[in-house]
């Protein structure tokens, strides 16, 4: 239940059209439904403006099912990440109007209206892509508009300079990179806007699995960037998401 719809609870109830009794059993599992496995926390979607996002990767399918029957049957936006291709398979099948994204390996089915700013999502390589179409599409799931500006590393900065102004216009920018990870505190240098990095695990020998790449960008001399854990494209696109929309606000 978001805000909206708690709003016209009560004024149903204050108006007589909805019984006290009606209203209880609509309110009785908030701010969270026990469903033995797992604890749901309904309450989220009026926190954030955005309900629990499920982690796919460790849960069996019959866990998945039921937590994502519990979102769906409360209106609310799901996204499921990091998912096996079986499990989104079963997961389509049983709600298909949801959808598995496999390179970003998540399945979202939108239910209601969200609403962000623009958030542009960069990358130094394609192979950094994966990484980046989490935080894209994670961004999308909240309601911004995502610019996608890929394979724009500082091995040919001339490629990020001509599309500086294009990520400018947004009102957050997530930069997704492996190797050394310099392409965050080289876009951070060139716009006045915040900076989300997200090292990868791109990479070989010294890189050590993206760590050389999160400490490049933890010691970044820019300012206006902030970093997230190795590969964490999620918790990038919904830091940005949640940015842009207090941006967008203004």
């Amino acid at each position: 239940m978001d805000e909206k719809a708690l709003k016209q609870l009560l004024a149903g109830v204050k108006s007589g059209r909805v019984s006290v009794d009606s209203a209880v059993g609509k309110l009785k599992d908030l701010p969270y439904a026990e469903l033995g496995y797992a604890t749901l926390d309904t309450h989220r979607n009026l926190r954030f403006g955005f309900p629990e996002v499920v982690l796919g990767e460790p849960k069996t399918v019959e866990q998945l099912l039921g937590i994502v029957g519990a979102l769906v049957e409360r209106k609310q936006t799901v996204l499921v990440t990091r998912l096996q291709p079986d499990k989104a398979e079963a997961l389509v099948a049983r709600f298909p109007k949801g959808e598995y994204h496999p390179v970003a390996r998540i399945f979202h089915l939108k239910q209601g209206k969200v609403r962000a700013g623009r958030v542009a999502i960069v990358t130094a390589g394609t192979s950094d892509i994966p990484v980046a179409e989490e935080a894209a599409l994670t961004a999308q799931a909240m309601g911004a508009e995502v610019r996608r500006v890929y394979d724009v590393g500082v091995a040919g900065i001339h490629r990020l300079l001509r599309r500086r102004e294009e990520i400018q216009e947004c009102h957050v920018a997530v930069v997704v990179a492996g190797m050394e990870g310099a392409l965050a505190s080289a876009l951070g240098g060139l716009v006045g806007i915040p900076v989300v990095a997200v090292p990868t695990s791109v990479g070989y020998g010294a890189n050590f699995k993206g760590v050389s790449a999160l400490l490049a960008m933890v010691n970044s001399c820019a300012s206006n960037v902030a970093t997230v854990n190795i590969d964490n494209g999620f918790g990038g696109g919904f830091y940005a998401a949640l940015i842009s929309r207090t941006k967008g606000r203004r």
